[in-house]
């Protein structure tokens, strides 16, 4: 969970610091939405993973599965909120959303294979 808590605030940091070296064309206007998103649904998942390693590990990759497919749908659903709302630059939004998408869902998977390889 370090680690998520480290990325968002590396995240906040560069939100924080665009604007202010000129790269605010590459930044939508509802980033701390978009990382509060992402950062509640990481904890969420480590909640899950949590759970899932606590009471059987032999169901660990179910719980595993479930956790990428709420993460996926709760992002539909996200996007499709905002896209029916009408948010202003919808490009640099969805460019905005991904890049982070890719970067915690990597992040959860690194530190998924470093907490596996001791039991493997």
């Amino acid at each position: 969970m370090l680690r998520m808590i480290l990325l968002t605030i590396a995240f906040g940091l560069l939100f924080y610091i665009a604007p202010k070296i000129g790269l605010s064309q590459y930044v939508h206007a509802q980033k701390w939405v978009i990382l509060s998103f992402f950062f509640a649904i990481s904890y969420l998942n480590h909640i899950l993973m949590q759970m899932g390693f606590a009471k059987n590990r032999e169901n660990f990759v179910q719980y595993y599965l479930g956790s990428i497919t709420g993460r996926l749908i709760l992002s539909l659903i996200f996007i499709g909120t905002y896209v029916y709302l009408g948010t202003p630059n919808l490009n640099t939004f969805i460019i905005n959303f991904f890049v982070l998408y890719l970067c915690y869902t990597g992040f959860e998977i690194f530190g998924l294979f470093s907490k596996l390889r001791d039991f493997s």
